[in-house]
């Protein structure tokens, strides 16, 4: 059996509100939609599953508000493995929520409405590191304060731990936060947020401006790129992981799907490329099927992906 690993995910936890229909209204537009469908979200929260369901051994750091959303995410993160003991209740605040809008083709649109994760201070994020009994990697995302990642990174640094950021929602990145990440995980829109800061003329996500994103940031990149894989750079050199060819459903999910995968193995000490091979391997058996953490493969579904892939080895 590999060697559990105690994973911190210092991020966000939602309650996911889907609406699927054959497409999205236009403005002034009323359409009737075909299903709706709740359950449970936010970056922080869906990395953490998935990480947990890797055999990781997962403390969560969030705040929720005092409102059924709050117990119900409580109780979900319980439900999958998750130490809740860092989350904190904000009494007189909203609990996060996303609604989402799933076209035909699996295409999505969500808008974040963050509530009680705002409330997530560095103090908090810090004293959850520095008292856990173990800790090999830490990973945040953007919808919490940047400030209280990067006082969870710091604290993750000092005690040895690999620190992984996914920068998304795209936003600016805080340079106190850049200091302490060791890997950055983007998508394509986020990457080309990422390249405008640091002034990269990146038309596309070619293997140069990956390297120069990397290279005026921390180093090391993934870049997902959806049905053609992730780009992994580490050490100025690039290498292209493919994603098995699926019919999509609904991509709601499968990036952190895939973030969730790549972070639990990259502590487990597999290679870059290897880890985000499983994650993309992941992710899209997630674009298959409807929902977001509903649509994560299951422990014994992930039992049979390692056991293809060291086949395939």
């Amino acid at each position: 059996m590999a060697q559990q690993v105690a994973i911190i995910v210092v991020g966000s936890t939602m309650i996911d509100m889907m609406t699927y229909a054959e497409r999205v209204p236009a403005a002034g537009e009323t359409l009737i939609g075909e299903r709706f469908a709740q359950g449970f979200g936010g970056k922080g929260a869906n990395q953490a599953v998935m990480a947990s369901r890797l055999g990781a051994a997962v403390a969560m750091v969030n705040c929720v508000g005092d409102d059924v959303f709050g117990e119900m995410t409580l109780e979900n993160l319980t439900r999958e493995g998750i130490d809740a003991t860092s989350v904190t209740l904000i009494a007189g605040v909203s609990s996060g929520v996303a609604p989402i809008w799933v076209e035909a083709d699996g295409t999505n649109r969500i808008i974040v409405v963050p509530g009680a994760n705002n409330h997530v201070s560095p103090d908090q994020a810090r004293s959850a590191v520095e008292s856990a009994a173990e800790v090999h990697l830490v990973l945040g995302q953007f919808e919490i304060p940047q400030a209280a990642t990067a006082s969870a990174f710091a604290a993750g640094r000092r005690r040895g731990a690999v620190t992984v950021l996914n920068p998304a929602p795209a936003a600016e990145l805080s340079p106190s936060l850049l200091e302490v990440t060791d890997w950055l995980i983007p998508n394509e829109v986020e990457f080309g947020h990422l390249a405008r800061a640091c002034r990269v003329d990146a038309v596309r996500v070619d293997d140069e401006a990956i390297t120069a994103v990397a290279a005026r940031t921390t180093g090391r990149i993934v870049v997902t790129l959806g049905a053609e894989g992730a780009a992994v750079c580490e050490d100025g050199h690039v290498t292209r992981v493919m994603a098995p060819p699926v019919q999509a459903v609904d991509t709601t999910g499968a990036g952190d799907a895939f973030v969730g995968t790549f972070a639990s193995g990259l502590a487990r000490g597999l290679s870059p490329a290897a880890a985000a091979e499983l994650g993309c391997r992941c992710a899209a058996i997630s674009d298959t099927r409807q929902g977001t953490q509903t649509s994560f493969p299951s422990v014994d579904e992930i039992a049979e992906l390692r056991r293809e892939l060291r086949r395939d080895g």
